[in-house]
């Protein structure tokens, strides 16, 4: 089967980006030909040419809406796909799920979108929910599936109408496993917190800042990995907390592994999300998750077992929660076990390849077209 994976950017690295690169190693694993359509530069498209992935690397494809951009955008997705010639387009992120359906229909190519978040999903602002809601209800008929990954999405793309329920599966994201050296001890002390996030509007750096201003009396660490335009107003808040000495802001890292494997806490405090892949790495890590309770973060998160819950902007959960997580260190590796547990039984990356794969031949199957499964 060719597969062509089609997304908006290769930068900055998120993870709609991990997904795809994860998927497309597989696939081609799994005896399979995929090649990769996107946008910008940087180690994902270096990594996908050194593994001998076969990258089309597009001039005028851009996140934001710009009508005339995102014209010459579908017409640079039609050329890549003509000389692909794919069995089906394997779509990620909203721009790419939009011009690639729209470019499929019309070169008659199956297309599978999958959803890492609406983007009208609560929390996102009024106006740009309101316009992708309703080019999603447009686009949503021209895929032959879309995947969604978690329940929470599925019921969002139900409510809106986006698609007909028996083309609407959920496939929970997963992650490939890592060896015994990169899981994290959560008893040691003093306790390292982590959160891996982009300095930008979805995630909300400054709660947990905040909730951590008010922990100064207890020891602990935070490390923050992710760059983005909010990093600057976010060191000055910690600053103004007095709590800067304690934060390490390190930018994008290619080792979040490793510093993972360092860390004794996992927090994603988060406006609105998908399933996301931190969650899924501090799980495999055996650490406890505090995060936002929004999207489909509690498919993930059992409360009180593997991590805690806290609502979306609570500065007053935040804090009760990692506070007790940074006063019991058998509380923190109780939990991190069972998420652990919990990662290895559902959400390993053979999980997601194997239930993706499948839809993927049940598409080209309904139309006709078969092709062999590795």
């Amino acid at each position: 089967m060719k597969i062509a994976y089609l997304i908006t950017r290769a930068d900055p690295i998120g993870g709609a980006q991990i997904h795809v690169r994860d998927l497309a190693l597989a696939a081609r694993e799994h005896g399979h030909y995929p090649a990769v359509i996107t946008s910008g530069r940087g180690p994902l498209i270096d990594g996908f040419r050194e593994a001998g992935i076969p990258v089309f690397v597009l001039r005028h494809l851009t996140a934001p809406i710009r009508p005339w951009s995102d014209a010459r955008a579908l017409g640079e997705v039609r050329a890549a796909l003509g000389e692909v010639r794919p069995d089906l387009v394997a779509a990620h992120s909203s721009k790419a799920g939009i011009l690639g359906r729209l470019a499929g229909r019309s070169l008659r190519i199956p297309v599978v979108f999958t959803v890492h978040g609406w983007a009208f999903t609560p929390g996102v602002p009024g106006t740009r929910a309101a316009v992708y809601r309703r080019l999603e209800r447009i686009v949503g008929p021209l895929a032959s599936r879309l995947i969604t990954v978690s329940e929470f999405d599925r019921g969002l793309a139900l409510e809106a109408r986006i698609a007909h329920p028996d083309r609407i599966v959920t496939v929970h994201n997963g992650m490939p496993d890592v060896a015994q050296d990169l899981r994290g001890d959560p008893r040691r002390t003093p306790p390292r917190i982590v959160m891996v996030a982009r300095f930008e509007p979805q995630k909300d750096h400054a709660t947990l800042i905040r909730a951590l201003g008010g922990l100064t009396s207890q020891p602990w660490e935070l490390d923050l990995i992710g760059e983005g335009p909010g990093m600057a107003a976010m060191r000055s808040l910690a600053a103004n907390l007095g709590i800067v000495d304690r934060i390490r802001f390190l930018g994008q890292r290619m080792d979040v592994q490793r510093l993972l494997a360092d860390a004794q806490i996992a927090a994603l405090i988060t406006n609105w999300e998908g399933l996301p892949l931190s969650i899924l790495e501090a799980m495999r890590a055996g650490l406890p998750v505090v995060a936002s309770d929004v999207g489909g973060i509690a498919e993930t998160i059992r409360e009180g077992e593997t991590g805690h819950l806290v609502g979306r902007g609570s500065v007053d959960q935040v804090r009760e929660r990692i506070g007790r997580l940074l006063a019991e260190p058998g509380l923190r590796a109780r939990l991190g076990a069972a998420g652990r547990s919990l990662y290895e039984r559902q959400f390993t990356l053979e999980h997601c390849v194997t239930r993706t794969l499948e839809v993927y031949q049940s598409v080209l199957a309904g139309r006709g077209r078969t092709a062999a499964v590795a």
